[in-house]
């Protein structure tokens, strides 16, 4: 006999499907967590295979500078603490009157550095946005005719000025957004 299956709806169908490839494609996700190297030597290569792409199309130059912008603006949002201490100063002087910050005393309370951005999603938005920009890259509507040196000295610039800026916030607010080059304590047998 045949086997009878409650009919399902065209709409209901794609619905499953959809769901289907999202719980396929964060499984993936979830196993690529604890590869953080391999992860972003993959992202380096696609953004090189992306750029070769660029260079020898002659073209898509629009597209190339609207990743570079998108990328630095992940980078910065990777760079800075959740809890802006130049905010949290604003609130403080507001409230109390008194200036806040960072924990600079032994008695002061231990603050750890706590990213806007963490570094996987970091990796996640930046790989999709370059296979974003690589797809575009093939459909003629994107080539934009630009002159691409004016492009590159404007990243460049722009680059330069808020990396200078972050800088500065961080060594006003006294904040290291990473690991290395600090002090690591362990386990020390003290009997």
């Amino acid at each position: 006999m045949d086997n009878v299956e409650p009919e399902q709806t065209p709409f209901a169908a794609v619905t499953a499907q959809t769901s289907k490839i999202q719980r396929q494609y964060q499984a993936l996700l979830d196993q690529s967590t604890p590869f953080v190297l391999y992860r972003w030597i993959g992202t380096g290569v696609f953004l090189g295979v992306f750029f070769l792409r660029i260079l020898f199309a002659q073209g898509w130059y629009i597209v190339a500078y609207a990743l570079g912008i998108y990328l630095l603006n992940l980078f910065l949002a990777f760079l800075q603490p959740k809890f802006d201490p130049s905010n949290d100063m604003l609130d403080n002087e507001m409230e109390d009157g008194s200036a806040g910050g960072l924990p600079t005393k032994q008695d002061e309370e231990f603050r750890p550095f706590i990213r806007r951005l963490p570094e996987f999603k970091f990796w996640h938005e930046a790989t999709r946005a370059i296979a974003i920009a690589f797809t575009c890259s093939w459909f003629e509507i994107f080539n934009v005719p630009v002159f691409w040196p004016v492009l590159v000295m404007y990243w460049i610039i722009l680059f330069v000025l808020t990396m200078r800026k972050q800088i500065q916030h961080m060594i006003k607010y006294r904040y290291v957004p990473f690991s290395f080059g600090k002090a690591k304590y362990g386990k020390s047998s003290t009997s």
